[in-house]
């Protein structure tokens, strides 16, 4: 059985949707050991609370440099005996070392068919770019913004008229989705990146 421990900044909902298929039986493979966030007021932990997860909190505000927050962070990532850390709207950019230590054991969920729209407001600058179809990406975590090998992909199509906030609560339907497909994949160990390539065995 598989750890996995989820980084979260707001509301959670991704968190849930990794608890609930623990619960269905959707993930079997693994359980959710551990909330980080760095943000007291993330509702996040209310779901921890509920789901009797612990949670460790490592507030970006009460360090006086970004160094010493991720010295923290690092330490806590640690201490956790993780396998697996999921990036649930984690609204902090890992730093080097700790993508490094990780490497291979971070994945994240972005609400975009990467490569295109990386970064903040992805739903926004596809409507912009007048794509017909969006979607969401899990992949694993490099250096980079949102550039690291893509595990699983879904598509939603674009209606018109839609907005950036009618857009955003369809592709996370789909988010709900994809994250616990990516996290049992990688607990029952399918997942091996080749050529900077995910091959799922």
């Amino acid at each position: 059985m598989k750890l996995v421990a989820v980084l979260a900044s707001g509301r959670g909902s991704n968190f849930q949707a990794i608890i609930d298929a623990t619960r269905s039986g959707d993930i079997t493979a693994g359980r959710c050991s551990r909330l980080i966030t760095d943000n007291p007021g993330a509702y996040a932990i209310v779901r921890a609370k509920e789901a009797e997860i612990p949670v460790s909190l490592v507030d970006y505000r009460t360090f006086p440099s970004r160094d010493r927050y991720e010295d923290q962070l690092i330490r806590v990532m640690r201490e956790t005996d993780a396998d697996l850390f999921v990036l649930a709207g984690y609204m902090r950019i890992l730093g080097k070392g700790i993508v490094h230590e990780f490497s291979g054991r971070i994945m994240n969920i972005h609400p975009a068919l990467l490569p295109s729209f990386p970064g903040l407001h992805a739903q926004r600058q596809a409507l912009e770019c007048g794509v017909k179809v969006a979607g969401c990406t899990v992949h694993l975590v490099d250096e980079g913004m949102d550039t690291g090998p893509i595990v699983l992909q879904e598509c939603v199509q674009v209606i018109e008229g839609d907005t950036e906030e009618s857009l955003s609560e369809r592709i996370l339907q789909r988010e709900h989705r994809c994250l616990p497909r990516a996290v049992q994949l990688f607990c029952e160990g399918r997942i091996r990146v080749e050529d900077g390539r995910v091959r799922i065995l």
